[in-house]
């Protein structure tokens, strides 16, 4: 199944790690990426449980990432809500700390730092008579701030772990978040996740900054998709994005595969349809 390490989320299907972890295990996936928008991942369940959650991979001889509450903001304006999301990445970087001995026994390209996925989040828009204007590109200055903060709290909390908050792609980033990730990118302790579907559905637009940036991409999430009509996680070989190509890059650059697909029939299809890619080489 190509020298990449595949994954999967955690499904919405299923309620329990330890079938998650079952699942990973019996379809010969390298890791799961556990999703903290669900509230069985939510930080006091994983801090609870650690212990639980370690050996359940151990057990099964696999590891885990990380993805953080989509709804995460680190600008917010609200310095009562931006600090409780800075508190949630502080913590959910101890979490990783914990867990990271399982990427070192498990993981095929360690030097790869183990990642924390992490969405930008648009913040809101002021409608005027003729137009919509962003709020964080009229307030540019100040959305920076937060930003510059935020990467030497990051810096302080990893340390010494080889661990790194992966930025990911998903409708096309604003013009805003490009100057914001170039901040983020200029330090050791961030990376690119590329979500392939997500670029294919917004028409690649992204795509370009990614590849500007090459050298930073660790990660990525692995479904298929469509441009017309816009559609994503779908199984792979059922959408239009020419995935040998995207593989290649992936394992050109030893990133990590999320086969983020949202059942567990488009996974087990997925799955298959590496084997069948594998055996054509």
């Amino acid at each position: 199944m190509r020298n990449i390490d595949f994954g999967m989320p955690t499904l919405i299907e299923i309620s329990s790690l330890h079938e998650n972890v079952e699942l990973c295990k019996r379809l010969g996936l390298k890791f799961i990426e556990l999703n903290m928008n669900f509230p069985e991942y939510q930080l006091d369940s994983l801090e609870e449980r650690i212990e639980e959650i370690y050996q359940e991979a151990d057990n099964a001889g696999i590891y885990y990432t990380i993805h953080l509450d989509e709804n995460l903001n680190i600008a917010d304006f609200n310095p009562l809500v931006r600090n409780a999301y800075s508190e949630t990445v502080r913590r959910t970087i101890e979490v990783a700390k914990k867990l990271y001995p399982l990427y070192e026994k498990y993981g095929r390209y360690t030097e790869q730092a183990l990642t924390i996925n992490m969405h930008m989040n648009h913040g809101i828009y002021i409608t005027l008579p003729n137009r919509k204007v962003q709020l964080y590109a009229e307030k540019k200055d100040v959305y920076m701030d937060f930003f510059r903060h935020f990467i030497k709290d990051v810096e302080t909390w990893i340390g010494d772990f080889n661990i790194k908050i992966v930025i990911e792609n998903t409708d096309g980033f604003k013009d805003y978040e490009i100057t914001a990730i170039d901040e983020l990118l200029k330090s050791n302790y961030f990376g690119l996740t590329w979500d392939i579907g997500h670029s294919k559905a917004v028409k690649e637009k992204d795509v370009a900054f990614i590849e500007s940036h090459m050298d930073k991409l660790i990660h990525m999430h692995v479904h298929d998709g469509t441009e017309e009509p816009p559609k994503n996680h779908l199984a792979l070989g059922t959408g239009s994005i020419n995935l040998t190509q995207r593989l290649d890059t992936a394992e050109c650059v030893r990133a990590k595969c999320v086969l983020e697909t949202k059942t567990i029939v488009a996974l087990e299809k997925s799955v298959r349809w590496l084997d069948k890619e594998l055996i054509k080489e």
